[in-house]
C-alpha cells in the first residue's frame, strides 16, 4: 500500500509559482537563502515557508552555514519524484476496466 500522504508532499512542492522559481534557480547548483531572496519578490518568512515544503518533500536539502542555510536539489528526491509521477500515470496491463451502466 502506498503512503499517499508522503506522495502528496512531493506534488505539493510543485504546486506553487515561487517554489517552481526556486527549483529553477537551484538547477544551477547550491544557493544560499540570501541569494534566493535577492531574486524573488517575497519576504524571508515566506521563503522559509516555501523551503520547508520543498525540504519536507525530499526534493530539496538544506545545510546550515552560520546564520544562513544553503539549499540544493536532492538527487535521490528528484529521482523519487520522477519515479512517482511515472508510477501514478502509467497504466498497467492488470488494470481492470469497468463500464458505467
Amino acid at each position: 500500500m502506498r503512503n499517499h500522504a508522503a506522495d502528496a508532499k512531493v506534488f505539493k512542492a510543485f504546486c506553487d509559482e515561487n517554489r517552481l522559481q526556486i527549483l529553477q534557480m537551484l538547477r544551477n547548483g547550491e544557493k544560499c537563502a540570501c541569494v534566493l531572496l535577492e531574486h524573488l519578490q517575497i519576504s524571508q518568512s515566506t521563503l522559509s515557508h516555501h523551503m520547508k515544503i520543498l525540504c519536507d518533500s525530499g526534493i530539496v536539502v538544506g545545510r546550515k552555514e552560520g546564520k544562513w542555510t544553503h539549499y540544493s536539489i536532492s538527487a535521490s528526491g528528484s529521482e523519487y519524484a520522477k519515479h512517482l509521477l511515472e508510477l501514478l500515470t502509467t497504466q498497467t496491463d492488470s488494470a481492470q476496466q469497468t463500464d458505467c451502466k
